[in-house]
């Protein structure tokens, strides 16, 4: 079984004092160190590290315990281990007409901590030391350790069979039989590997699933309501802040949307500003505009290496912009948009050397 490892090198340990708590927060502090140590999730330290925690509120009012784990992090060797390209997952379900999806019960948890790494972990709370037996969030290279985890323990298995991005398990099939078979054969790998699910977020035998943000389907791939309910209610922004928030929710849309980067251009200039915050009837624009765009996005078909691409491409002295179709059936289906702002050497080029 994989165990996380923290490489900090030579470099002596890093010793924070606690945060002050609110005196309303402190007993949720206690409470949720008595919850975790009697879970098995930490262990009493005596070592020289300790990073500070943090209590966030969530959105169901109760509170999440999180480590402050910056300074660890800094002099941590980075693992560049990398996580798969969502676009490239999405893309390697063609073909697929059944869906099944699992969530691994708390699955950083699931993970060991190596023992001589483990006070390297140390949390402060005002009150004692404690250390993790098993890998938190927070640590730089805990996805790239879960990451290669779960594809170590699914590596005997095609794209056609089952993705994996994290804890996110997609399992595939072209019809049932063969559906049930790729579901039983992720079931005995992850048995083995002693991975445990929840329950309460796996789907089983669906002709349409939400993964990664995204709803698919045999027929393609298209936005999350959810996630686009989230964009359609956003208030107008106030400030940078709120406004690059918004703008990083609809880029993770992009590919949905044609002409997304001369939509969003206004936008982007804004964030850019170092004057006052001023909005103006164009970026009102601009921000609605973004808003129609994504609630009327397309359903994206999958790429099909046997059939001929069509991609159709313009450019001005401002920006590019590409739409990559295929001809299905009787009609042309788009795979993906993609658009991109010039930057001001560029926009030196001639429109032919642009397009290239």
């Amino acid at each position: 079984m994989t165990q996380h490892g923290i490489n900090t090198g030579d470099h002596p340990p890093i010793k924070q004092y606690p945060r002050r708590l609110p005196l309303a927060r402190k007993e949720d502090a206690e409470h949720l160190v008595k919850e975790i140590v009697d879970n098995g999730i930490i262990e009493e330290s005596s070592g020289p590290w300790a990073s500070p925690i943090l209590l966030v509120k969530k959105k169901d009012g109760s509170t999440r315990f999180c480590v402050d784990y910056r300074k660890l992090n800094e002099i941590t060797k980075k693992d560049s281990y990398s996580l798969p390209r969502i676009d490239d997952t999405l893309d390697a379900l063609n073909g697929s007409q059944w869906f099944t999806t699992l969530d691994l019960k708390s699955g950083y948890l699931q993970v060991e901590i190596r023992p001589e790494d483990r006070e390297k972990t140390a949390l402060t709370t005002g009150q004692g030391l404690w250390q993790f037996k098993v890998m938190s969030f927070g640590l730089c290279n805990a996805p790239a350790t879960f990451e290669r985890l779960m594809e170590t323990v699914l590596r005997e298995l095609s794209s056609e069979a089952c993705l994996v991005y994290l804890d996110d398990i997609i399992i595939v099939g072209r019809t049932f039989e063969e559906h049930q078979n790729n579901l039983r054969k992720v079931f005995q790998r992850l048995q083995k590997a002693n991975l445990k699910l929840n329950p309460k977020k796996c789907r089983f035998f669906q002709r349409e699933v939400a993964y990664l943000g995204h709803v698919i389907s045999a027929e393609g791939v298209k936005t999350d309501p959810e996630i686009i309910k989230a964009v359609v209610d956003w208030p107008r922004p106030d400030k940078i802040h709120d406004l690059r928030n918004f703008l990083g929710l609809c880029t993770y849309y992009r590919r949905f949307v044609k002409n997304f980067s001369r939509i969003a251009r206004p936008l982007h200039k804004l964030t850019e500003t170092k004057s006052n915050f001023n909005w103006t009837d164009e970026y009102e624009k601009s921000f609605n505009s973004l808003k129609q765009a994504l609630t009327s996005s397309p359903i994206l078909t999958y790429p099909q290496t046997d059939k001929d691409f069509i991609l159709d491409m313009h450019a001005s002295n401002v920006g590019i912009g590409a739409v990559l179709s295929q001809n299905t059936g009787n009609e042309e289906r788009v795979i993906a948009y993609f658009s991109k702002s010039l930057g001001k050497p560029e926009r030196n080029y001639c429109v032919a050397c642009t397009n290239y």
